[in-house]
């Protein structure tokens, strides 16, 4: 018997951070995973534990780092954290830190509103030699109202849906995105992104979800030349008309899934 794969750490470390500048406060908050990768197979087999680290402490790390600036951005926290773990701990081969950041908006220089439903993510998988930066975002959700039609589509005996040209076009985006490195400034990159899919969202006439969501991630790579890759999962949240086509019923259950990853 023996051992192919494994890895273990902590999950769900909830983390805020208030940062006070002269004329304002800047809060952040934040949800850490932190997973280890190396020479841990005694602690399984033999029950030998001189080479874990507990979990406990990874909870403790994330708030003693908590206190570097590099927690404003959740990838150069997570590249702090990757670091300190690979720095700390010998026996460790590869630090995965996923982290997502419960957006605050600004609604003074001391108070702030927390409506958006959507996650800012970044996932960073860091080894010696080598480290690989993720960013995205979950749950943004996304409605237009024209410029989207569905038609031509394949019918067999059990197809009931109607052709349409004109309907309501809305999902639940989630996009991630890997980095060619890391000298980028990360908070203007993640909105530049977010921007750019908006902007085609918006802007497209979209024959299917499949062609609007291939639309976005061209965009994004073909504008951001940092950005080696994108995957968009964008499931079709329905809007069934009611009366004519100005009142509907909201409904995602069940709902149609498409994902892609663009490539260079």
């Amino acid at each position: 018997m023996r051992i192919v794969q494994n890895h273990y750490g902590k999950s769900r470390v909830r983390v805020a951070r208030l940062v006070r500048q002269k004329d304002r406060h800047d809060f952040h908050e934040m949800t850490i995973a932190i997973q280890l990768e190396g020479d841990f197979e005694s602690s399984y087999t033999e029950g030998d534990n001189s080479r874990v680290l507990p979990t406990d402490t990874m909870k403790n790390t994330v708030y003693a780092l908590a206190q570097d600036p590099a927690v404003t951005h959740p990838e150069s926290f997570g590249l702090l954290l990757g670091r300190h773990f690979l720095d700390t701990q010998p026996q460790v081969t590869r630090a995965r830190i996923e982290l997502a950041e419960h957006v605050w908006q600004r609604h003074g220089r001391f108070s702030f509103t927390g409506g958006n439903a959507h996650r800012r993510i970044a996932r960073i998988s860091r080894m010696r030699d080598e480290t690989a930066i993720e960013a995205g975002v979950e749950g943004f959700l996304l409605l237009k109202t024209a410029g989207s039609a569905f038609e031509g589509f394949l019918k067999d005996e059990y197809t009931t849906l109607r052709e349409t040209r004109d309907r309501i076009l809305a999902t639940s985006l989630d996009a991630v995105w890997r980095y060619t490195g890391e000298d980028i400034s990360w908070t203007t990159s993640w909105y530049g992104v977010i921007k750019l899919m908006t902007d085609t969202f918006a802007e497209h006439e979209s024959k299917s979800i499949q062609h609007t969501l291939y639309a976005m991630g061209e965009t994004v790579l073909a504008q951001c030349e940092h950005v080696a890759e994108i995957r968009l999962t964008m499931p079709n949240k329905h809007y069934l008309p009611v009366i004519s086509n100005d009142v509907f019923c909201p409904t995602d259950e069940p709902h149609g899934l498409i994902e892609a990853v663009i490539s260079r």
